[in-house]
């Protein structure tokens, strides 16, 4: 099966290194005529310098390419969506997609799709920091932006950086059956299938929210008063304008109502402790205005698919982990 993977100036390693592990992984266990045939493709053949200073080769120039791929990916990187690609580059993308079996991107990469017009009207998501204008710049995509890869007819997109190996463990599970994907995952020290979506990994109330005069109000009378039951009158008085007026123009402001706002506050909150503390879970509930654990436990699923022992469990591990590591 010919792989193409595409490549340029400032691609993130990981979002090419990963899928190349997973499909080197997984030739050691097929026929060699079965095998995953893997091509870098860059805007020349040659060396290219990823975002971290890594260097990579590309193996072909698109310009040169004569042949089909069976699957095309393209990468991602921290300044594609601020770039415009080479309009050859997007007309090669388009013939290559019609005419493989599967196509998609890592990260980022759907910007790329999204110039060469292959996400209108398809699910796609990627990175959780970059969703929101993914869809703005792209409004005919339907963007899901919690979800790990999404597959959408023959279109596969997916999330931040690592999740590229998710997608791919996919295709090895497509192509070859579970077990030979739970074998690559093994052998890669990786989940064959991740529990909860991209909203573990993003703060709900971003900077941009905050920085809004009436949202940022709101923000830190919430903080302060995490504790309490607030009551939409309470938050109008805070911000000294009356119920009806309030819902308005906050729900304008923060596009979420205000409800919803305080929730995803306790949530950020309960997260930030959970990740720093070994407080009991009744007590990171009560101090971050839930009303029982239960109550955060069933936040949590509906919130971020995986519960707040779960959440401590990945997340405080990891900075226990990097602790002990250190010392």
């Amino acid at each position: 099966m010919k792989v193409g993977i595409v490549i340029f100036d400032g691609v993130q390693a990981l979002d090419v290194a990963g899928p190349l592990d997973v499909f080197a992984e997984a030739n050691i266990y097929l026929p060699k005529h079965q095998r995953y045939e893997v091509s870098l493709v860059g805007s020349q053949a040659g060396p290219v310098t990823c975002s971290n200073g890594m260097q990579l080769t590309a193996r072909f120039g698109y310009c040169e390419l004569d042949f089909q791929f069976d699957l095309i990916l393209v990468a991602g990187g921290p300044q594609l969506p601020d770039s415009q690609p080479p309009s050859g580059l997007l007309d090669w993308l388009r013939r290559q997609a019609q005419g493989a079996a599967r196509f998609g991107s890592v990260c980022n990469g759907t910007f790329m799709l999204g110039h060469a017009g292959l996400i209108d009207h398809k699910e796609v998501t990627t990175h959780w920091a970059v969703a929101e204008r993914l869809a703005g710049e792209f409004p005919l995509a339907r963007v899901q932006p919690d979800r790990i890869f999404i597959r959408d007819g023959s279109l596969f997109t997916s999330a931040g950086v690592t999740a590229g190996i998710d997608l791919c463990l996919s295709f090895v599970s497509e192509d070859w059956g579970h077990e030979m994907a739970v074998r690559v995952a093994k052998q890669l020290v990786v989940y064959i299938q991740r529990e909860g979506g991209q909203s573990q990994y993003s703060p709900f109330v971003s900077a941009s929210k905050e920085n809004d005069p009436i949202v940022g109000k709101v923000h830190r009378y919430v903080t302060d008063h995490i504790t309490d039951a607030l009551s939409i009158e309470e938050l109008a008085s805070a911000v000294s304008v009356s119920r009806r007026t309030f819902s308005r123009l906050f729900s304008m402001h923060a596009k979420v109502t205000p409800s919803v706002f305080v929730e995803q506050i306790r949530v950020d909150t309960a997260r930030k402790l959970l990740e720093g503390s070994d407080a009991p879970l009744k007590t990171v509930a009560f101090n971050c205005g839930f009303r029982s654990a239960t109550h955060m436990r069933m936040t949590f699923s509906r919130r971020l698919d995986v519960t707040p022992a779960q959440y401590r469990q990945r997340f405080r591990g990891v900075a226990e982990a990097g602790m002990t590591s250190m010392s």
